[in-house]
């Protein structure tokens, strides 16, 4: 049975919308781009509709601009805008693993154990799409054991200025990945509410602040990094 058109267009808009949001986190679009529906349509092969809405909606997110007669540009984001975006993000994603670390029982422990050993496993063989994978898992892994949906879906809202390739953009995140990971999990599988709530916002700040020094120095400068204090 034919699937009605107005059901599968969000999808599709959501598809253009988070391949162009990849493109300018990365730096693969610079500041002042230009950004047209109907080339984005023909890259992902899709009609201009769905593209078209697609910007509407990163418009409305900060990532493009539209000027009459010149239609979609790249928005500047800076260094500091990606320490902001993580600021919030550290902080709803620590409640989410303190909530986790109350609620999880054996069987999610080593669900999240065995999701860090394969992480960990391709880290090491320089497996970046893989390491990519096993990172959503645990991080879903957990976000799912908070028992708390309307955070952990705080947490995709604000998460979208990290590009989805973050391996591919941050040099040595993988090893960093590791450390704060296995951090983060002892806190979980010891019931240590504070820890883990402590270990995740020290993680998610670390990672924010390593993302806003390589777009300041791909913008050329800027403000400078912060320390960011350990767990």
């Amino acid at each position: 049975m034919a699937v009605p058109a107005s059901r599968t267009r969000p999808q599709l808009g959501d598809e253009a919308a988070s391949y162009v949001r990849d493109q300018i986190t990365s730096g693969i679009l610079a500041p002042g781009t230009h950004v047209r529906p109907e080339v984005i349509a023909a890259e992902l092969g899709i009609s201009s509709t769905p593209a078209r809405e697609a910007l509407q909606a990163l418009r409305a997110e900060g990532f493009l601009e539209l000027a009459p007669r010149r239609g979609f540009t790249v928005a500047r984001v800076t260094g500091d805008d990606i320490r902001d975006m993580f600021l919030v993000q550290s902080w709803v994603a620590g409640e989410l693993a303190a909530r986790a670390a109350s609620n999880a029982d054996a069987e999610v422990v080593t669900g999240l154990a065995a999701i860090h050993e394969d992480l960990t496993v391709a880290a090491e063989s320089g497996d970046l799409t893989g390491l990519e994978e096993q990172n959503h898992l645990f991080h879903r892994g957990i976000n799912l054991a908070s028992g708390a949906p309307k955070l952990a879906w705080v947490i995709q809202l604000v998460s979208r200025y990290a590009p989805s390739r973050f391996y591919a953009t941050i040099e040595g995140w993988p090893q960093t990945t590791i450390e704060d990971h296995t951090g983060i999990l002892e806190a979980i599988r010891a019931g240590d509410s504070e820890s883990a709530r402590e270990h995740m916002r020290h993680h998610v700040l670390r990672a924010g602040e390593q993302l806003a020094q390589h777009v300041d120095a791909r913008l050329g400068g800027g403000a400078g990094g912060v320390e960011v204090p350990g767990p």
